[in-house]
């Protein structure tokens, strides 16, 4: 198998020389790329992936060899505590520069006034920064009601359990989907077709028509049926795969974990495969800012790539 980039965010899968399908040219970064776009490649039977996160994985695998290197201990990233405080105060604090999904102005500003304090917070945090929920202000809400500010919506005792861990905001695909079966007593596959339907304006009206139907036969009152239509509509096409934004947190909590506990070797991580959005001149004040000497080239000492060096003032140098 040949695996080559098809546009900015997407990969493409052949079993047989690329070549022979689609033309190539040069890409920004000098790899190899697809002249069609992801539709095109789908279009003429190869098959797209998005690949997401991998320089960060690299960044990731590179700062455990040198914490092995310099400590000589090795750590089992996917074995670490996801309840770590000292992590999620480092979250909270908005110094997330260099980890992964949380280092954007945007995101700093969000965990700042969010507070993650657990997985799934981080969860929810990576689902509302996103292009629809941030125009539909659903996290002006979902804060307001996290912090007090406002009490969160009730609609249903059937219904409000499944909103819990968000506060009252619908935020999650799964979430769509358990109201919808809940509230019009269909299975989950059929929630499902239904939360497929609302992303799309010109079924609104067909959906709606039977939603009230099922909802009546299935016992709930004109007004619950009203809300709770009023929210799917607005937010539902809006939502956010949970089981995704769960994928996306797991290296979010790893890295940040790493900057926390072992700074210096995450931060060289991230210097060597530059998987975020910053330059490398910013990346290296952020270095200085948590205590680390940037030492310069040695023609003895330094290699490619950036190295950790412990020195008797207790302080690492990268």
């Amino acid at each position: 198998y040949e695996i080559y980039q098809c546009d900015w965010s997407s990969d493409v899968c052949s079993s047989d020389l690329l070549h022979n399908f689609a033309p190539f040219e040069p890409n920004q970064s000098g790899y190899p790329m697809v002249q069609f776009d992801k539709d095109d490649v789908e279009a003429i039977g190869l098959l797209k992936l998005d690949i997401l996160g991998v320089r960060m994985q690299s960044a990731i695998a590179y700062s455990l060899k040198e914490i092995e290197r310099v400590e000589g201990k090795a750590i089992d990233i996917d074995g670490i505590s996801l309840d770590d405080p000292e992590t999620y105060k480092l979250i909270g604090s908005t110094k997330t520069l260099g980890i992964f999904q949380i280092e954007s102005p945007g995101q700093r500003e969000l965990v700042g006034k969010f507070l993650p304090k657990d997985f799934t917070d981080i969860t929810i945090d990576i689902s509302l920064f996103r292009p629809g929920p941030v125009k539909s202000d659903m996290i002006t809400p979902f804060l307001s009601a996290r912090h007090g500010f406002a009490n969160r919506v009730r609609l249903h005792p059937k219904i409000d359990p499944i909103l819990d861990e968000s506060d009252g905001v619908l935020v999650f695909h799964e979430q769509v989907i358990r109201v919808v079966s809940v509230v019009a007593g269909v299975s989950l596959a059929q929630a499902d077709e239904v939360r497929r339907s609302l992303g799309k304006l010109e079924n609104r009206e067909s959906v709606g028509e039977w939603f009230y139907s099922a909802a009546l036969a299935n016992g709930f009152e004109i007004p619950v049926i009203d809300r709770v239509w009023e929210i799917l509509t607005a937010f539902a096409s809006f939502g956010f795969c949970k089981a995704h934004a769960a994928a996306f947190a797991l290296p979010t909590y790893q890295s940040a974990w790493l900057k926390t506990h072992h700074t210096a070797a995450f931060l060289a991580g991230v210097l060597t495969h530059d998987p975020g959005m910053y330059p490398r001149r910013l990346i290296l004040d952020e270095a200085r800012q948590f205590g680390i000497q940037i030492k310069p080239v040695d023609i003895n000492l330094s290699a490619k790539e950036y190295i950790v060096e412990k020195v008797k003032i207790g302080r690492a140098h990268v």
